[in-house]
């Protein structure tokens, strides 16, 4: 998951910002904020991934914010003013949304962010993985407690209250009582939940055929209804050709 920050001064912007947020499956709201200055006291105690944020605000608008951070995280901007656009790409952001936006424009940027986080180096993409110092997680099975390879997850599987946790090598999977939703937060960005019982590792896809991701000769799993937009931007992100 990406934690984000959501900043705008005015209540309606912001409520629909945090809509949004919602909507977009790999983000996680950490906080939002009515102004840069408690943004800032929010960041002096907490870290997220990447920020939201409205320009002309009062006391300290979002661009004197964003370039007073030490190590910005990922930016977009969000504003009615269009003049602000180069100077906010100058800032590196990764986009700038001109109000009003709709969910599709949002879930553009959305995917922008998700692109950067996906380029990085492993080591760099293990998101809440990575604030916690780990690239292992520990999981409990039978009166066990293994020691798992993030990066050698395949996919997970839900079944009812249980997971099954499948492991590249492994013939059969771990199974450990889990809850689907704790397992989608504790993993790193390069896994991504295509149906409500599924989530997979995306650098381990062999193909995508129509409504399913195949992993191996033997393996096909749908992609969920729900799931299926978030999916196909990350496809199109990738996507080279015509």
């Amino acid at each position: 998951m990406i934690r984000c920050l959501a900043i705008d001064d005015e209540p309606l912007a912001l409520k629909q910002l945090v809509s949004y947020i919602s909507k977009v499956p790999f983000l996680e709201l950490a906080a939002q904020c009515q102004s840069a200055l408690e943004a800032r006291t929010f960041l002096e105690k907490d870290t997220v991934d990447a920020i939201f944020c409205d320009i002309n605000m009062p006391d300290l608008n979002g661009m004197d914010f964003v370039k007073s951070l030490v190590a910005p995280p990922l930016i977009v901007f969000t504003t009615a003013y269009s003049e602000y656009a180069v100077e906010g790409f100058r800032v590196n952001a990764v986009d700038y949304l001109l109000k009003p936006f709709g969910l599709q424009e949002f879930q553009r940027a959305a995917n922008r962010i998700r692109e950067r986080c996906l380029s990085t180096p492993p080591s760099n993409m293990m998101g809440s993985a990575e604030r916690e110092g780990a690239d292992t997680i520990f999981l409990k099975t039978d009166y066990r407690m293994l020691n798992v390879n993030i990066p050698d997850i395949r996919y997970v599987e839900g079944m009812s209250e249980y997971l099954k946790v499948w492991i590249e090598g492994e013939p059969k999977p771990i199974i450990t009582l889990l809850a689907m939703k704790k397992m989608e937060e504790r993993l790193p960005d390069y896994f991504m939940r295509i149906h409500r019982s599924y989530i997979v590792n995306l650098t381990k896809i062999r193909e995508v055929n129509k409504n399913r991701v195949i992993m191996d000769a033997n393996t096909s799993i749908p992609i969920g209804d729900l799931y299926r937009d978030s999916f196909q931007a990350y496809l199109t992100t990738r996507f080279l050709g015509k």
